[in-house]
């Protein structure tokens, strides 16, 4: 098979780029140098990468920096998504896309009663972000019942692992615990520890995404998750202990957002169903591995 994927320099895909290559695939992978807001851009790379995949990545993907330009991540996400589209369209009707969304679009859960949250659920987005996900997933559907187009839209809860940008929970406390170990500090500065997320290792979810180019059913909306959430207190306290640290936890506005969804867990049966996947990777490995690359980095010895 013959892959394009946009982002693919990105967190997420670097490492589908790794596992599409793994499985036998040619993969051509762009980023930057092709601006998906641009459609003669879009059209250009589709037509010299002549994929029979496209795995649809690109996206400005931080929430908190979508309350700062909200405009512009709607352009990015919407737009950029129905100029994959049409160009994927006019190259090869039968090109198969995975428009990657989000489950922010979720938006926020009023009890335990409501959890797990299912694909059939109406989405409420709370976010810009979120709104911006929920947009391309409109476009995504609109190409499938106008155009009979092969798209596939997934929507990932919080996926994790190394090389993932300090702009995220994970990897930022990661940070924060190696350097105040490394400095001797006894505290690290912290935003909303109460918020439970279902995390899933980013080696899983490209799993996950080549499944669904595979087996997917076109026009349908995946969940990719592992079905289970945590507190990102006990992400954090799980990160100081493989450590070996002893680090008091002091709240800072400045990492607190707006407005935050305080539960997201996803219910992974329709994935389960139609492709087999499930999670393989327990979240203590991939807190290990995230923590190891910050001690590598710090130049501080393994845990």
């Amino acid at each position: 098979m013959r892959a394009l994927i946009t982002g693919g320099r990105g967190f997420v895909g670097t490492w589908l780029a790794d596992h599409l290559r793994a499985c036998g695939d040619e993969v051509v992978a762009v980023d930057a140098e092709v601006d998906v807001t641009d459609p003669a851009a879009v059209d250009a790379a589709v037509a010299d990468a002549r994929p029979d995949a496209v795995y649809h990545l690109a996206a400005l993907a931080h929430v908190g920096d979508s309350w700062r330009d909200p405009l512009r991540v709607l352009e990015v996400n919407v737009l950029g998504t129905a100029a994959v589209l049409a160009a994927a369209r006019r190259h090869d009707e039968g090109t198969r896309v995975l428009v990657t969304s989000s489950a922010e679009v979720y938006g926020p859960v009023a009890g335990e009663e409501e959890l797990p949250l299912a694909e059939g659920r109406e989405p409420a987005p709370l976010t810009p972000y979120a709104a911006s996900k929920l947009a391309a997933e409109a476009v995504a559907g609109q190409a499938v019942r106008g155009h009979g187009q092969p798209v596939i839209v997934v929507r990932p809860f919080n996926h994790v692992g190394p090389g993932q940008s300090p702009n995220f929970a994970v990897p930022a406390l990661a940070r924060r615990v190696v350097e105040a170990q490394r400095d001797g500090a006894g505290a690290i500065p912290v935003g909303n520890l109460s918020a439970r997320r279902d995390l899933t290792d980013v080696r899983d979810v490209v799993r996950a995404y080549r499944l669904l180019i595979e087996r997917g059913t076109p026009g349908r909306v995946y969940n990719v998750c592992s079905g289970h959430d945590v507190a990102i207190e006990d992400v954090a306290r799980r990160l100081v202990a493989l450590a070996g640290a002893s680090l008091e936890f002091v709240p800072d506005p400045e990492l607190f957002r707006p407005v935050e969804v305080p539960v997201l867990r996803g219910d992974p049966t329709r994935i389960e169903a139609d492709t087999g996947w499930s999670p393989e990777i327990p979240l203590e490995s991939t807190l290990a591995d995230v923590l190891g690359e910050w001690q590598q980095r710090a130049g501080a010895p393994t845990t």
